[in-house]
This record gives C-alpha cells, structure tokens and sequence, in this order.
C-alpha cells in the first residue's frame, strides 16, 4: 500500500462518518467526561481554597528559560487555535514545523530535521508509532492540555533521555501532586470553535501528604474544515483518552507514582491513499524518586514504562473506496508497537559540580496484519516483522567554574540492534524472498557534547555556545519502510548506516524589566543523512533509503518589548537551511524562513491580541526527494496570515478566551505537507498541496479550582 496512492474523490456518501466502533466509545467517553466534569465543578466549589488564578494567552512564544531549553505550561491558551495533539502544540514554538496531513495528527519537524532525529518522551517513556508512514506520529497519542511542562532541549545538548536526538529533545511531563493536607484540586476545559470543534478536558487530584490520585480524561472532536477558497478538505477527527496516577509520598523527600493510561481515536487524511480509523493507546509507568540523601548523593531517580499503539489504516471506514486504480476495493492495514523501557539515574552533588549519571534500555517490536475485504484483517494473526534493542550509559556534569562561568558537558554509548523478521518483502505478484530474513544487525554509538555559558558583568546578558556529536541508529521508518536501499545493496536494513551529526549551538539571551530577547544559532555536518528518494512507476511509488552527507545550519530569534504598563509587542524568526553535499542540491523537506509579530493589550482582568505570522517562498528544493512521509514536490509561494484574540478572567476560577484565526480567509498551503499524494478528494492527475483552514473562530473556556 504506496503512502504516495490513492485514486479517490470526495463523495456525498463521505460527508459524514457511519456509525462504528470507534464513534460509539467516542460518544460514550463523551458522555462518561461531561458527567465528570459537572461532578468536578459541583467538588470544586468545596474546595476552592486549592484553586490558582489562569495564565494569560501565549501571543507569539515563550523565551528560553536557560541555553537552548523552553519550558512552558502546555496548559497555559494561545494563539492560533488550541492544539489538537502534540505536533499541533509544537509548531506554535519558533523552529518547529509540521508535515501536515489535514486536520490533525501532523509530524512534527525542528529546525528542519524530522523523525527519531527528535526524542520525544511523556512522563520519561517513549510512545512509537506503528504506521510504516508514519500515520500515526508519536505526537498523535499527545493530548498536549493534559501535561503540565513541555521541555524543549534544542540540538545534540543533553544526553540524559535516549540516543540519537541530533535535532532535540521534547518532554511532556506530568507533575507529582502535592497536598499539604486532605484536599482536591480540579481544572477543566472546553472549547468550540469552527468546523465543529469541541474539545473537553478534566484533570482532577485529590490526595493529603501521604500521597494523592489523579484522573485526567479528554475529548477532541472536529468536523472536515473548509479552507480560505470555501472547499470542504478531508479532515475530520474524534479522540479521546484516559490516565490515573495513584502516588505514595511518605515524606516531603519520596515519592513513589504508578501511572495508567488507555486512548483511542479516528482521523480522515487529505493527504493519503487511506484514514486512520484506530489510534488505540495503552500506557503503564512506575516511578521512584528520593530526593536530599545526603551531603553528596543528592536524588536517586527510577522508572519503568510500557508503551503499546495499535494502529488500524483503511480505505472504507472513513471514506468510500475509489473503485479504480490500485485500491479500488475496501482493504484495510493493522499495525501495533509494543514498547518497554526503564532508566535509573542519580544526581550528585559537590560545591561547585553537579553530575548525574545513570543507565537505560529499551526495547520494542512490531508487528503486522491486513488485507483486502471489510473488517477481514481480523481474523488473520499479526505477524512479526521487527524488533528493535537499545541499552545506554551516561553522564552529565555542571561545573560551575565562577559566578558568571558554566560548563556543562555530557557523554553517553548506546548499542543498538534490529533483527529482520520477514520471510518475503512485495505484495502479490511482486512478493520474493526476503534476503535478510531472520538477519541482525548492531551498533555501538558514541555521543557527547560540551557547552560554556557566561553571564557578563554589565550587562543582564548570557553568553553560550556548544558542540555536540551524535550517532543515530536508524529507526524502524529507515529500515523497514523504502522498498530498496542505496545502489547494490540487497536493501535499507542490510545497508543504511547509521546517521552521525555534529553541530555547533550559540547564542545570547537578554532580559530586563521591558525588554526580553533572545537569538539562538546552529551550524552542523551529517555525514551519512539518511534521505529518501521516490520514483514514480507504473506500480505507483517507489522509495528508496540512501546514506549522503550534508550542511546544515539556521537559528531563531525572538524579542518581548512591554511598550507601557498594558501594551506588549513580541516579534519571533526562524529560519532553517541544508545542503545535499554529496550531490551539491538543497537538502529537502526544510521549512522556509518564519517570521511572527504579536501586539497585546492588557488590562488588570482582560486582554486582547493580535498575531500577523509572514511565512517565506521555499524556492530550495530537490525534487521527489525527502523523508518516509514527506517530499519536495515542487516551489511553494509566501503567505501571510492576520488573527486576533480575547481572553477575560472573570475572577481567578474562570477565564474566557475567544479568537478568530486567519482573520481575512487567506487561501495558503505550508510547504511541509503531503502535496501531491493525490490522497483523499485530491485526483492523482492534478497534485495540489493541502489548504490550511481559512477564517476559525473558536472560544475555550478555563475552569481552576
């Protein structure tokens, strides 16, 4: 089933979903959260005490909180329109794009670089994705309102959570509860808009100093959106999820936390041959932290987790199969990723140095099963295709050399494995024997990096700059997605070579009491980039997995100026580019230059905003070559795009917020999207990029107790 196929059109018969599995427990979750959520008000009001006022709406980005790390509130609202899932959060921060599929479920991209080059994790642990096309994105499963912090460490600079991460690490995190004495505490949400948006989310602990319970529970739901020329694009979506936490805190210094957690969901894709008609989820995770053990032992931290997606694309549930060309009939794909992982660290302390330390490994398989016929799939068992082993030893130490002077320098060594369970590679006609059937393969990795910080004298300015070095195994997409490898090679698991980058990071942050701004820089070599490159046959699309070297380099900047007591103007830029230098082209698949201006108005209890965003014409590009998801199919023309928002807090419970995004309906397309996929109402003798939504209005309302 070619990711770039599909031969479909939009039909009456597609304008709404049918009645299934999946909308049944949708509803049901619905209605299981809406009763919570009037039981938690009710609760609330009891327990008022608890509760703490809401934060403003993010204009255009939070500012570094420290060298190449953003730390903000995934709770807190912004502009444009509320995140559907993780990727959607991610693009709102300067130096992340998204590769776009419709209404939802994109994958996410940092400064150019995409796939396992970016570690995510939540709550520590690591959620793959089962699609060999990536259907199903790790950020997919990320409901991003039910975490409380988002870390984002840009380029190869910490090396405490997991190998490869050449571009950086992401980390949603739920935070411990903490209760002084019996109590609870509620926060909630809901929030409509356009295109039958409605989304609902209750996070609710109660607990005392001995230890607490935490349930959070979500519903995301939007109808096919139109875009700035008034035609209906295929993206419609409903999720939901479910987590508990039960902690055990017998001192200020202990905590010991398990965590449980099921989701599942449904997506229709503009941009694929197929929907995704399942996103089921299951978490499990322990965790023990001691802290303040003696005068040099400071933490001791451990965790294990266990991550299972299992992912069911089809051509007949969401839609009605074309009748023509290579996916005329119904037929249906299910995959799942089974993922268990731990880590133990400790912390050390001495007058001027800090180091932690700690080992990690992880393991995961998976597996396959589908065929032609409704529902048929089934009855079929999975098969095994692949598994995957890693296991790690790092270090990371701060030395505090003066008042002004930092350094911080890491390593770690990872040796990872795959083995190649499939007997046969090709479908029907096209099926033979698999060459590596059975077969092996295993690296020993190296990473490290050292960077220097320094606060000057006169001036609230610091000072940073680091190297960094990375080896990356590659991933599952790299190895088992293309149908071949580089030239003479049997295929991409027997010859893809590992990816190794070394990068250079610097920049400056300054901060006063009105002005805040902030640049950051990169420069980096990729000896053996693994890129893809797809032909067109008569067999549809063929990719092909090769190892080249590459440039890169780009940088973000940012600045917050408070005008006067109620006027704030913020500006952002982010700009990424790469080089093939093997063959002497652009790299492919990089986002264009990005550039947003916020204005914001401030009063003791209500606000309002404005977000014009100027996106470039990326006119570097490489042709039908790119990523397993994505490819550069042809030059795309700038775009600008005006919004505007409100927000009242009514008293420190409750807070309105309400916007309108793309103000003035512009007709824009990003440049990272699945154009051409003739995928859903899009014809395969007429290749267009998808169309971002035209004028949304929507309204959240935030509730705190």
């Amino acid at each position: 089933m070619s990711r770039f196929a599909a031969d479909t059109r939009l039909s009456p018969a597609q304008a709404s979903f049918a009645p299934n599995e999946s909308s049944i427990r949708f509803r049901h979750a619905t209605a299981v959260l809406c009763s919570a959520l009037l039981t938690s008000t009710v609760l609330a009001n009891e327990h008022a005490g608890h509760g703490e006022e809401l934060s403003p709406t993010v204009i255009t980005a939070i500012a570094p909180s420290s060298p190449l790390t953003i730390v903000t509130n995934p709770k807190d609202p912004r502009q444009p329109v509320p995140a559907s899932d993780g990727g959607d959060y991610l693009k709102t921060i300067p130096g992340f794009a998204l590769v776009r599929n419709g209404g939802t479920n994109g994958d996410p991209v940092l400064r150019g670089m995409f796939g396992s080059r970016l570690n995510i994790l939540t709550n520590g642990g690591q959620l793959l994705g089962a699609c060999p096309g990536r259907m199903d994105a790790p950020t997919s499963y990320i409901s991003p309102e039910t975490y409380d912090k988002l870390t984002v460490i840009k380029g190869p600079q910490t090396v405490l959570w997991g190998p490869g991460a050449s571009a950086g690490t992401i980390l949603f995190e739920r935070e411990p509860e903490s209760f002084g004495e019996l109590g609870t505490r509620v926060n909630a949400s809901v929030l409509a808009g356009s295109n039958g948006r409605f989304d609902k989310v209750v996070d609710a602990a109660a607990g005392g100093p001995l230890g607490y319970v935490r349930v959070i529970g979500n519903t995301a739901h939007a109808d096919d959106y139109k875009d700035g020329n008034n035609d209906t694009v295929p993206s419609r979506y409903d999720k939901w999820n479910g987590d508990v936490a039960l902690g055990w805190t017998p001192d200020a210094d202990t905590l010991l936390e398990l965590t449980a957690g099921k989701g599942d969901g449904e997506a229709r894709y503009a941009g694929r041959g197929m929907d995704g008609s399942q996103f089921k989820r299951e978490s499990l995770g322990l965790r023990f932290e001691k802290s303040n053990i003696g005068e040099v032992l400071d933490k001791v931290e451990a965790q294990i987790y266990y991550n299972y997606a299992d992912h069911v694309m089809d051509n007949y549930t969401l839609r009605t199969p074309s009748g023509t060309g290579m996916m005329a009939g119904p037929m249906a794909s299910n995959v799942d990723r089974r993922t268990l992982g731990a880590r133990i660290k400790a912390t050390w302390r001495w007058a001027d140095v800090q180091l932690i330390s700690g080992i990690d490994a992880q393991t995961n398989e998976h597996r396959q099963r589908g065929s032609m016929g409704v529902d048929t799939y089934k009855d079929l068992p999975y098969t095994k295709d692949a598994d995957f082993h890693n296991y790690g030893v790092f270090s990371e130490l701060t030395w505090y050399a003066a008042d002004r002077d930092r350094l911080i320098t890491g390593a770690r060594l990872d040796r990872a494995s795959a083995k190649d369970y499939r007997q046969t590679t090709g479908s029907g006609m096209m099926t033979r024997p698999n060459p590596t059937a059975d077969e092996t393969r295993a690296d020993t990795l190296p990473s490290g990096f050292l960077r220097y910080e320094h606060d000057l004298a006169d001036s609230p300015t610091t000072l940073y700059a680091g190297l960094g070095h990375t080896q990356r195994f590659p991933d599952y997409w790299e190895l088992f997605s293309p149908k071949s490898g580089p030239a003479g090679s049997v295929n991409a698991f027997d010859s893809i070579k590992p990816e190794k980058t070394t990068q250079l990071d610097f920049g400056l942050q300054y901060k006063t009491e009105d002005l805040e701004a902030w640049a950051s820089g990169y420069v980096g070599q990729v000896r053996d980039y693994i890129l893809f490159n797809y032909t067109p046959t008569m067999m549809g699309t063929t990719s092909q997995a090769q190892n080249i070297d590459a440039r890169i380099m780009g940088g973000e900047l940012g600045a917050a100026y408070q005008l006067t007591s109620n006027w704030k103007a913020d500006a952002t830029l982010a700009y990424a580019w790469g080089k093939n230098s093997s063959d002497g082209n652009a790299l492919p698949q990089m986002p264009p230059l990005d550039a947003r201006f916020g204005l914001t108005y401030s009063e003791d209890n209500w606000s309002a905003g404005a977000l014009w965003r100027v996106v470039a014409a990326q006119n570097r590009i490489d042709q039908n070559k790119g990523n397993v998801v994505g490819k550069d199919f042809d030059k795309t023309s700038g775009f600008g795009v005006f919004s505007l928002n409100g927000a009242y807090r009514i008293n420190k419970n409750w807070k309105v917020s309400s916007g309108v995004d793309n103000l003035f309906g512009k007709a824009y397309a990003e440049h990272l999207n699945l154009a051409g996929n003739a995928g859903f109402g899009y014809p395969a003798n007429d290749p267009q990029a998808i169309k971002e939504p035209g004028r949304t209005l929507w309204t959240k309302v935030d509730m705190s107790f």
